[in-house]
Order: structure tokens, then C-alpha cells, then sequence
């Protein structure tokens, strides 16, 4: 309760301070803490996505009009299938995830930017990842 508080009084005070608006939806980033999988989302308002025993609603998107690209504030709402409420429900800040985290045993959901009309993001291209080498089978004891 303290932690809702917190974060009303903080998006409060950011709402004062600078004008924002509605995005039509939003890209997001999936963690599975266990297999390691990284699922990026880009929803809609109104729209979820189902990943493992995840449910992700996008409920809404705002952004600051003077710097798009800097700041995003999502309101979700997170359901895991084993449970019957909701396991988040309320906004998330990309710039400060941690903020107002979901707190899952196995996923972590974060906010990447709104889908912001008329704003070309750069193309960047995935960096391939090397190998390591392989290592030689002989070792220096003569066991090997």
C-alpha cells in the first residue's frame, strides 16, 4: 500500500511538472527467469498477450509530448493462470521498473517506450554473438 502511494504521489507530482499524453499502445519485454527467454510485446490499448502462464493487458500509454522517446508510463494489468486475481495491476515507469515492479517468482514484465504517432525510431541492428572457441580435449597433465 505504501509503494502505491508512493508511485501516485510520484506520477503525481511528474503529471504537475509536465504535460503528457495518450499513446496508442506500447512495447514491452517479457523475462522468463527460468529458460531465460526474452519476449518482446508491442500491444495495443485493450489488447493482451499470453506468454507461459502470463497474461499482459495494456490498459493504457502516456508520454511526455516534448521528448517522446525519454519517459513512458504504462498502466497494466498482469494475470498468471495459477492464481485468481491479478498478479499486477497498476502503472509501471520505463525509466524506473523497479519503482513499481511486478513481483512474480518466475517473470519480470518492464516497460520499453509508448507508440508514439509520427516518431521514427533508428533501425539498429542485432549484434551477433560469437562463440567462445572451442576448447582443445588434451589438457597439460597428459590426462587428457
Amino acid at each position: 500500500m505504501k509503494r502505491l502511494l508512493v508511485c501516485l504521489a510520484l506520477c503525481a507530482n511528474t503529471a504537475a511538472a509536465q504535460a503528457v499524453e495518450d499513446a496508442p499502445g506500447a512495447k514491452l519485454r517479457l523475462l522468463d527467469k527460468i529458460t531465460g527467454a526474452l519476449t518482446d510485446m508491442d500491444l495495443s490499448n485493450g489488447q493482451s498477450q499470453t506468454v507461459g502462464r502470463l497474461t499482459v493487458q495494456m490498459d493504457a500509454c502516456r508520454y511526455d509530448p516534448e521528448n517522446p522517446a525519454a519517459e513512458a508510463f504504462a498502466h497494466l494489468t498482469v494475470l498468471d493462470s495459477a492464481k485468481p486475481n491479478p498478479v499486477f495491476n497498476g502503472w509501471m515507469t520505463a525509466s524506473s521498473p523497479a519503482l513499481s515492479a511486478l513481483d512474480h517468482p518466475r517473470y519480470d514484465v518492464w516497460v520499453l517506450r509508448c507508440d508514439v504517432p509520427d516518431v521514427v525510431l533508428p533501425e539498429v541492428d542485432e549484434t551477433p554473438v560469437e562463440e567462445a572457441p572451442a576448447e582443445d580435449a588434451t589438457t597439460d597433465d597428459g590426462n587428457g
